[in-house]
């Protein structure tokens, strides 16, 4: 199946006057697809922002372990004061 793409220039206003005609699902699915959007770019520049290369993958697993470790103290707690 070919596919054409066209491309179209339009001002904010008009856009925005084509989206009010929109049914109230269309809207809904239309902000859906606009929240998704930037979703996706905001946690690409979150990734961007916290790369880093001085974590090593034994340091990683060391935190998670801690971390493991201070879960698993927390419920024996929890469990023995019931």
């Amino acid at each position: 199946m070919l596919q054409n793409i066209y491309q179209l220039s339009l001002t904010f206003e008009q856009i925005l006057t084509l989206v009010k005609q929109l049914s109230d699902s269309e809207k809904f699915l239309l902000s859906k697809e606009l929240e998704k959007e930037t979703l996706n770019k905001k946690l690409t520049q979150l990734l961007e922002i916290f790369q880093t290369d001085e974590l090593s993958f034994e340091e990683i697993t060391e935190e998670v372990e801690i971390a493991r470790y201070q879960i698993y103290a927390r419920k024996q707690i929890n469990q023995d004061n019931y």
